[in-house]
């Protein structure tokens, strides 16, 4: 299972060019910058975030924090490769970070990982109503 750990504060800086996938990665102007596919959903208060992950091992090469507001996930594959061939896959470090709603209990954070997907979920704290009623006693 993938681990979730609390950092101290760092870059909020956003992940600009998430949203490029091949074969426009190749074009960026640094290298190692992979897109990492996710999906997020709220079903009965819990924020769940989904993360194509396949062929990783969750304890090795994944790591999940949270930050000031902001989940982060982290993964790297490693290239195993012998003699020059032909591969369409991607390797390096994989990185995305997402906003959590108002009311996220960080501190019950879990994540599972079952054939290749990456499962976060965020319990969320249900709002408490804006106002309510104030009686008034009278004295004397």
């Amino acid at each position: 299972m993938a681990k979730v750990v609390r950092k101290q504060p760092s870059s909020r800086f956003p992940d600009l060019f998430d949203w490029l996938d091949t074969p426009w990665t190749s074009m960026l102007p640094f290298a190692g910058a992979h897109p990492l596919r996710l999906e997020e959903d709220v079903q009965d208060n819990k924020h769940i975030i989904r993360a194509e992950l396949p062929g990783l091992d969750p304890d090795k090469d994944v790591d999940v924090t949270v930050n000031s507001g902001m989940l982060t996930i982290h993964a790297e594959r490693s290239e195993e490769q012998t003699k020059p061939q032909r591969s369409e896959f991607r390797y390096g470090s994989f990185t995305r970070s997402v906003p959590l709603p108002d009311g996220a209990d960080t501190d019950h954070i879990t994540a599972s990982y079952d054939k290749g997907i990456l499962q976060v979920t965020v319990p969320v704290q249900t709002a408490k109503p804006a106002g309510h009623h104030v009686k008034i006693t009278k004295t004397g």
